[in-house]
Order: C-alpha cells, then sequence, then structure tokens
C-alpha cells in the first residue's frame, strides 16, 4: 500500500474532511504506538509500512530524548495522548486511532500487527483493534 492510498483510507474510515486530517489523526496515531510498544517492534511495524507512514514511529521510537518505550499505558492515558497530538476529543481520537489501526493491519504482512496486539493491555487492544466500524469508546 503506498502512502496516498494509506491515507485516503483513513480519510474515508474515519470521515475526516481533509487529507491533512488523515495525516494528523495517522502521525498522533502511531507516535502514541510507538511510545508503547517497544522500539524494535516499533521498528519492524514502521519498515512494513510506506516511507512517510512508518517515519511517525521510528521518530519516537529511536529518539535519543526518548526516556523508554514499551511504556505501560491505560487506555485513557493513551487515548489521552493521541487526542493531544491530533487536537482532537478523546471519544474522536479513539475512533480515528481505530481506523488508522484497522488501515495498518491491512498494509502489512507476517504477523507483525498480532505482535503489537500481543504487546498491548487486554482493553487498549480491544479498542485498537475494534475497527472502523467497531464500538466507539
Amino acid at each position: 500500500m503506498n502512502h496516498d492510498t494509506f491515507i485516503g483510507q483513513v480519510q474515508t474510515r474515519a470521515h475526516l474532511d481533509s487529507r491533512g486530517a488523515a495525516e494528523g489523526a495517522t502521525r498522533a496515531t502511531l507516535e502514541t504506538l510507538a511510545e508503547r510498544i517497544p522500539a524494535t517492534l516499533a521498528d519492524n511495524l514502521a519498515a512494513q509500512l510506506p516511507q512517510e507512514i512508518g517515519e511517525h514511529l521510528r521518530r519516537v521510537a529511536t529518539a535519543p530524548d526518548q526516556p523508554a518505550t514499551g511504556l505501560r499505558m491505560e487506555r485513557r492515558q493513551f487515548l489521552d495522548r493521541v487526542a493531544q497530538r491530533a487536537g482532537a476529543d478523546p471519544a474522536k481520537a479513539a475512533h480515528e486511532a481505530r481506523c488508522v489501526v484497522e488501515v495498518v493491519g491491512e498494509a502489512v504482512e507476517g504477523g507483525v500487527v498480532d505482535r503489537v496486539r500481543q504487546s498491548l493491555d487486554d482493553e487498549l487492544a480491544q479498542l485498537l483493534f475494534a475497527g472502523s466500524t467497531g464500538k466507539p469508546a
């Protein structure tokens, strides 16, 4: 999947009014996910995404000032971080994050998404993997 297709899919599924909004939702979700999952897993995921999309994961996972990856975050903390980065309320950020993760799942192969899911606590995994038509947060 290329960058334009990825962003177009996020825009359509999240019902966003612009590609810029879809870019912002993608960046916010993936940067926060990179804080939450192990750095090696973030790098493996980034390697299978379009370069511009994967950079959102790499930028956080490899930042020298990043204290750690694999940070434990409750669902609310994760959503608050996504919402702050996206400039959205937490409910909207939850829907957008689900849409981004859904498109990520379609863009990558080899079980890396399963490893991402396994690295999350159950409540956060259920939220993020509910899909674009899943139950609202």
